[in-house]
């Protein structure tokens, strides 16, 4: 069974990639919904168009980008992901009967926690996001917004409520990150943790103060 990935409008789209790669990488069959917003977000922060009808050749161009902006950074096979889209409310991922393990949403931006909340179901990344809710299967929501005002909190507690695992897109220090990858990855692994998806993309804390600083 597919884990479907669903990709909102707020900044944050090196996250995405970072746990879709980390996805692929082990073994998991992906179904990713891209929303209308975030391929206007994903131009913004990439330079690259999301087209449905070269979706392949888009999320392989994506997928390779470092958090830093530099092409080719990895070696991504995408032949492991099934795209829908967005505006398709007749897809598979749409009903219930649809088998999949559960749904992560990184990053979700305000508006689309307020929609799954809400459960106004505007598209196919909300529809399937009550659908999970609905089912008891996991759902992750990788916000990514500050400062967070009150609605958009009692949104996320309704989430909460309803056996969402909330999973703020805040990075730690204390895996030693050198890099900005570092930081992106410390928040993909945060979100596949709570998914319960194995991966290797940051050193665990293990109670040693200092364990993470480069040795000289």
């Amino acid at each position: 069974m597919p884990w479907i990935v669903g990709v909102s409008g707020a900044s944050g789209t090196p996250y995405a990639a970072a746990v879709l790669r980390a996805m692929l990488a082990a073994g998991e069959s992906v179904d990713l919904v891209v929303s209308r917003a975030s391929r206007l977000t994903l131009l913004d922060e990439t330079g690259i168009s999301f087209r449905d009808a070269h979706w392949q050749q888009d999320l392989r161009e994506w997928l390779a980008r470092g958090a830093d902006g530099k092409p080719d950074t990895f070696d991504v096979d995408v032949s492991g992901v099934r795209h829908w889209s967005a505006g398709d409310l007749a897809a598979g991922p749409s009903s219930g009967s649809y088998p999949t393990k559960g749904m992560l949403i990184v990053p979700a931006s305000t508006a689309c926690v307020a929609g799954v909340a809400l459960g106004l179901s505007k598209d196919l990344l909300q529809r399937t996001a009550s659908v999970t809710l609905k089912e008891r299967r996991r759902l992750v929501v990788a916000v990514r917004e500050t400062p967070l005002d009150g609605r958009t909190l009692r949104h996320l507690v309704t989430l909460d409520d309803a056996g969402a695992s909330v999973v703020p897109a805040s990075p730690a220090f204390y895996a030693g990150a050198t890099h900005i990858q570092d930081l992106v990855d410390f928040v993909a692994g945060r979100v596949l943790d709570a998914a319960g998806v194995g991966h290797d993309l940051y050193r665990r804390w293990r109670g040693d103060l200092g364990g993470a600083r480069p040795t000289t």
